[in-house]
């Protein structure tokens, strides 16, 4: 089974978020790229909460958020309960974001990165899953937990 991925962008996203749909669309190891259906002149935080949503519910696998910086769809989106969002930039990143961190939800910047390394990074992005028995877990455990105290 493959990934199901919500992908969203503000205007300043929007062109990269179309370009990165049609990249997920054909690939093989996604299964349905569902798209938030925001007016791409809505504030990021409208495109972002619906977005990490739809992954905390489990109707996604995965979300890809796209704006200016990707840090305000970041930190909009770990204000959802059980949401572990980051922005990255590089290979790198991508791959501890989800070996170390299990993070379910990407965002870039399309001011600060190119489409092509934005593709790139996407793609690599498709290939990491987390190991719940790596060292990481322990400490994956504990961003749970204090995510459920604030959550109280």
């Amino acid at each position: 089974m493959g990934w199901r991925i919500v992908i969203g962008a503000d205007d300043a996203g929007a062109d990269y978020a179309e370009v990165l749909r049609g990249v997920l669309e054909r690939d093989d190891r996604v299964d349905e790229v569902i798209r938030i259906d925001g007016h791409e002149l809505d504030p990021y935080p409208q495109i972002a909460e619906p977005a990490a949503r739809l992954v905390a519910s489990g109707a996604a696998d995965r979300g890809l958020l796209v704006c200016g910086t990707g840090l305000g769809m970041a930190i909009t989106a770990n204000k959802v309960q059980g949401i572990r969002a980051v922005t990255a930039h590089d290979s790198y990143s991508v791959e501890r974001s989800v070996l170390s961190n299990n993070a379910q939800v990407l965002t870039l910047g399309a001011r600060v990165i190119g489409i092509e390394l934005a593709k790139k990074l996407v793609s690599e992005w498709l290939d990491y899953q987390f190991d719940p028995s790596s060292p990481s877990a322990a400490k994956v455990a504990l961003i749970s937990e204090i995510d459920k105290e604030n959550a109280r």
